[in-house]
């Protein structure tokens, strides 16, 4: 059986949000996926060379969202 949920790691204990359907003692592996952030979970994906942080800014700014770019293609088809 393959479960995914979400955890929160507090006072060196995995938390898991929901209760689990597991027997009382069962063994189980885990594998552990950080959800960390968009910028670095996408992180590498472009040959960025200038400073990390004006990256982190550009990339978090929604001035350049993909939201925003379909707003301005809507503006400008308007009539």
């Amino acid at each position: 059986m393959v479960i995914t949920i979400e955890a929160i790691y507090e006072d060196g204990v995995l938390k898991v949000k929901r209760p689990l359907p597991l027997s009382e003692h069962e063994q189980v592996q885990l594998t552990i996926e950080s959800k960390g952030n968009w910028v670095d979970r996408t992180a590498g994906l472009i040959q960025w060379t200038g400073d990390p942080e004006d990256l982190r800014r550009i990339a978090e700014d929604d001035e350049f969202s993909i939201l925003e770019a379909y707003r301005f293609k809507d503006e400008s088809t308007d009539e």
